[in-house]
Order: structure tokens, then sequence, then C-alpha cells
């Protein structure tokens, strides 16, 4: 059973951190993308960070770049995103999914992906 199982969210008053973990099973992982995406309440949802595991690249959303970093821990097939300097602004709800690459996430089409987690809350208090 594919299973991917997001931890580490919470509440955090701005300017604080978290760093959000994505546990993945029941497939391949080596061969797979991993990306973090959100969605906020009355919002569409938004590409965060994307990490291609078949060469190690990274990409992130420009409204988190210099802020947040996305990391891969292949032997745990977990892939993290430490999250600095958080605002209000990035409360939402964070996904995880894996796809066969980063193209998606670069395109901007954020739906699709082949395995998607159940989310974990952020909350920013100002």
């Amino acid at each position: 059973e594919v299973q991917l199982v997001e931890s580490g969210g919470g509440l955090v008053q701005a300017g604080g951190s978290l760093r959000l973990s994505c546990a993945a099973s029941g497939f391949t992982f080596d061969d797979y993308a991993i990306g973090w995406y959100r969605q906020a309440p009355g919002k569409e949802r938004e590409g965060v960070s994307c990490f291609s595991n078949s060469d190690g690249s990274t990409y992130y959303g420009d409204s988190v770049k210099g802020r947040f970093t996305i990391s891969s821990d292949n032997a745990k097939n977990t892939v993290y995103l430490q999250m600095n300097s958080l605002t209000p602004e990035d409360t939402a709800v964070y996904y995880c999914a894996a796809d066969t690459s980063c193209g998606g996430f670069l395109l901007g089409f954020y739906y699709g992906m082949d395995y998607w987690g159940k989310g974990t809350l952020v909350t920013v208090s100002s």
C-alpha cells in the first residue's frame, strides 16, 4: 500500500521555525520526486518546494525562497521541509506528493501527482 505521511505541523509564532517530514512507503522512493504543496482556506493550492531523487535537484516557490529548505534522507524514505522565518501568510495545510519528476511543480500543475499525503496543518500566529 502506498503511503505518504506528513508530520511536524503545529502552531508557531511569526518568525519561528518548523520542520515538516514526509515519510513514504509502498513505492520505490528513489524513482520519484517529492514535492511540498500548501493550501490555505479560500486560496489556490501553491507549490512550495520539490526534491528530485534522481539527481538531487531542489526547487522552491518564489514566496519561500531563502526561508525554506527541502532535503531528503533516502535511507529513511523521508523528505523534510525546514521552514524558517515563518509569517502568518505561511498558514496552510501542507501536503507532500510523489511524482515521476518535479516537472509538474515547475510548470505550476499542482494536481494529478501520483501519490498524495493527507496533509499537516501549519498555523503561524502574528
